[in-house]
C-alpha cells in the first residue's frame, strides 16, 4: 500500500495535541486591524481547539498526526 498524502493546507494550520485534540490559530487577525477594538484583537490571540464536529475531518487530512 502506498503512503497516504498529508493535506498541504492542513499541515500548515493544524496541530494535534498529546490528548488527540486539534489545535488551530484563530482567523481575522492578519490585516485591517486598526478599526478593531483592542479587546477583540486580544481575544483573537493564541490558539483554540477545533470543535468536536469537525475534528474527524481535520484528522483525516493529517493521516500521520502532522501539523505545525
Amino acid at each position: 500500500m502506498p503512503k497516504m498524502k498529508t493535506h498541504s493546507g492542513a499541515k500548515k494550520r493544524f496541530k494535534i495535541t498529546a490528548n488527540g485534540h486539534v489545535k488551530h490559530m484563530q482567523a481575522n487577525k492578519s490585516h485591517l486591524l486598526s478599526h478593531e477594538a483592542h479587546k477583540r484583537k486580544r481575544h483573537l490571540r493564541g490558539t483554540k481547539v477545533v470543535s468536536h464536529a469537525q475534528e474527524a475531518q481535520v484528522k483525516a487530512m493529517l493521516p500521520y498526526g502532522g501539523g505545525i
